[in-house]
């Protein structure tokens, strides 16, 4: 199967082509910068960018399956971003005849909740427009290296021994770890069955991001004091996560605001019921994200 990665350089998306890869399939993996990134061998690079319309052209032909994981959480007009280039891929994808389209968005309700998480929902929306069966796997926080989420958690319990966090500690939320998300996006193509549904993927359990702080200190061997205060708005709770992590401030006012709201998987939903696999535990996953394994 030809196989085309939109995002090929991200965090999800390298890993995505690689295991394409592995599991045979022809893989042409797009990006601005896919030309000087070291894919492995066979893969084919198409730099394209989907602010300029022009470099889209011929994105789609003879393309079998396409995956789309643009997000454009960094940039501070992300949502009209995001529904720009996913009405330009729905176009090239359209134009090309693509089979099956596979969306990886986020764990969401139907009310409003964040403009990140309200965004992931319209992308959905604006992709089952087009002429091809779409799959959606929607995820909570992917734990890996790379993860803008998991390094909030592993810089705080690298850094602050007594933590001021705001209340939304306490919201309950499910991980995944990446290779298990890896292995779900590359196993819906396995199942007829997934075209043209949405799933939600997550860990074996659930945790608060209260106690992933604790779990990933203690696996640190660090003892943490967490010291919630009921009033601390998304914007100062960026602000104090630019101070004290690496992340940046545009990508992390998103992901706090997006933390208010409990993702879990529900079972309805849930993908382990068509492609069942041995799934990685929290604890696991975040000691070999943060290198101790």
């Amino acid at each position: 199967m030809r196989a085309l990665v939109v995002g090929a350089t991200g965090f999800v998306g390298s890993r995505l082509v690689e295991a394409l890869a592995e599991a045979g399939h022809e893989v042409v993996a797009c990006s601005r910068s896919a030309t000087s990134h070291g894919f492995p061998e066979g893969v084919e690079p198409r730099e394209a960018d989907f602010a300029e319309p022009s470099t889209l052209e011929g994105l789609c032909e003879d393309i079998d399956v396409a995956y789309y994981l643009l997000h454009s959480l960094s940039a501070a007009d992300f949502v009209e971003r995001d529904r720009r280039y996913a009405k330009r891929f729905r176009s090239q994808a359209d134009a090309g005849d693509v089979d099956r389209v596979v969306y990886l968005s986020g764990i969401t309700s139907d009310e409003t909740q964040s403009a990140h998480l309200d965004s992931r929902r319209e992308v959905e929306g604006l992709l089952a427009a087009g002429g091809y069966d779409l799959t959606v796997l929607r995820a909570a926080i992917i734990i890996g290296a790379g993860s803008s989420s998991f390094r909030i958690i592993d810089d705080l319990t690298d850094r602050l021994p007594v933590m001021i966090v705001p209340e939304w500690v306490q919201t309950p939320c499910q991980p995944i770890y990446i290779d298990d998300a890896i292995r779900y996006l590359v196993g819906v193509l396995n199942v007829p069955a997934t075209r043209g549904e949405t799933y939600e993927i997550g860990g074996p359990t659930v945790h608060t991001y209260e106690s992933m702080l604790r779990l990933l200190a203690a696996l640190k061997q660090k003892h943490i004091v967490l010291i919630p205060v009921p009033v601390m708005s998304p914007e100062l709770s960026a602000h104090w996560l630019r101070m004290v992590t690496d992340v940046d401030y545009n990508m992390a006012r998103p992901l706090i605001e997006s933390m208010r709201y409990p993702v879990t998987v529900s079972a309805e939903a849930d993908i382990q019921s068509v492609i069942p696999i041995d799934r990685t535990s929290i604890g696991e996953a975040m000691a070999t994200a943060s290198g101790l394994r």
